[in-house]
């Protein structure tokens, strides 16, 4: 069993939902980021995860368009992300670490490579925006031999086929995008979500994680009642905007705290 599938099994158990927070490493800058990925687990997070910078992310929206701007132009690419695994796995080696990205930097490492690097640093899982189940089945058996997870994005636009596909050879969890669009746009429809979750779970043996406008405590609740786990980004990375880059990580722990405090219904 994987750290995530343990983590998740282990949260499940006691009736308690995930909290899977994502920050873009290298933003706001490169020497925050094992600090703000410790301060989220100090928060509460169950699952990191960890966005590999990248100069043409098509499915975020402007709020982590931004902080891939600004990681990249911080010099952070593929090599220093899992860098800041290797050093975040010096204090904590329990809570699991999903990089999110797109196939161009891990094609230009070399897929055989990237998999080497991300096992021996610590990766747990792998989601890889732009590979479509069809087309990476080679990947995702690769990583499984090395014992890390590849997660899945699922849309409201899924179709059955698409559906039974990802359930074939996703591990760990799949992340349902609540929304149609890009990260960080429009306003949750909890009907909706509810609707969809029971169809995934059909042809989905493993845990479904929501995420794609989930903006504060009361959202993630919402959320967390019809899935087994939150993903929240774009609203931690205006976090980080938000305020003196001497006060982000005490910022984020704080931010995250109070969204684990809602879903343990505190």
């Amino acid at each position: 069993m994987s750290r995530i599938q343990a983590t998740l099994a282990a949260l499940a158990a006691k009736n308690r939902k995930g909290l899977i927070p994502f920050i873009t490493a290298g933003d706001p800058a490169p020497e925050l980021t094992v600090s703000l990925m410790h301060a989220l687990v100090e928060g509460g997070a169950d699952i990191i995860e960890l966005g590999v910078p990248f100069s043409d992310p098509m499915a975020d929206g402007p709020v982590i368009q931004r902080a891939s701007e600004r990681a990249l132009a911080n010099g952070v690419g593929l090599r220093q992300v899992l860098q800041f695994v290797k050093e975040f796995r010096a204090k904590d080696n329990a809570t699991p670490v999903v990089l999110m990205g797109y196939a161009n930097p891990i094609e230009h490492m070399g897929m055989a490579g990237f998999i080497e690097a991300a096992k021996e640093v610590g990766v747990d899982g792998v989601l890889v925006v732009d590979y479509p189940p069809e087309e990476c089945e080679e990947f995702a058996a690769s990583l499984k031999a090395q014992g890390l997870d590849t997660i899945f994005l699922l849309a409201p636009t899924s179709t059955e086929e698409r559906i039974a596909q990802v359930g074939r050879i996703a591990s760990g969890y799949v992340y349902y995008v609540s929304l149609k669009g890009v990260t960080g746009s429009g306003a949750l429809d909890l009907g909706a979500v509810a609707e969809k979750i029971p169809q995934i779970k059909r042809h989905v043996s493993v845990p479904v994680g929501v995420g794609f406008g989930i903006r504060d405590a009361a959202t993630a609740k919402a959320i967390a009642s019809v899935s087994d786990a939150v993903v929240i980004g774009s609203r931690i990375i205006q976090e980080l905007e938000n305020v003196p880059r001497e006060h982000a990580v005490g910022a984020v722990r704080n931010f995250i705290g109070g969204i684990r405090q809602a879903l343990d219904g505190q």
